[in-house]
């Protein structure tokens, strides 16, 4: 007779899409309906060597982060507007920790993805039409210089305070 298999079953812990929250100064900023552009690229330099025709090098360089673009409903909320007017109005951007949070079938937090020294660079409303229906979305576009990613926890850490170390970076 063969024996049961010793290895315990987990069940899926899976994140759909739809279940994500920003945060913004440690507090839940708002419920988004998209969120895109999240990306980092590593760029690299690529030599060939002579004789060597089977193979290449490859050199990493800087990464680049993608700029993140966040659609929501419009709402009497103005603390999106009232960030890009800053920048606007002072011209001087006011960078924040955004921490984007996703959640599993549970309502438990998978991951969270903290955006470092994040700054607006783009908000646009939607074309008002007078024969449509549908709902007002507007976008908030954010730059940003680093990018942590947590597993299996997160929020709480997206403060407003930044100070950048001797180097000039923001603490990671």
């Amino acid at each position: 007779m063969a024996e049961a298999s010793s290895t315990s079953y987990h069940g899926l812990n899976y994140v759909t899409t739809n279940r994500f929250y920003v945060e913004m100064d440690s507090n839940l900023a708002a419920s988004f309906s998209e969120c895109s552009g999240l990306d980092v690229q590593i760029e690299k330099d690529t030599y060939s060597e002579g004789g060597v025709n089977e193979q290449q090098r490859i050199f990493l360089k800087q990464a680049k982060f993608g700029d993140v673009t966040l659609k929501r409903g419009i709402s009497d909320d103005m603390i999106f507007w009232d960030w890009i007017n800053k920048t606007l109005s002072q011209g001087k951007p006011e960078r924040r920790n955004i921490n984007i949070l996703v959640f599993n079938q549970a309502g438990e937090t998978m991951q969270a993805w903290s955006l470092l020294g994040a700054v607006p660079v783009g908000w646009k409303t939607p074309s008002l039409q007078a024969d449509s229906s549908s709902v007002a979305v507007e976008e908030l576009v954010l730059a940003f210089e680093g990018l942590k990613v947590i597993s299996g926890s997160g929020g709480g850490g997206a403060a407003t305070d930044q100070r950048r170390d001797k180097t000039g970076y923001f603490a990671s």
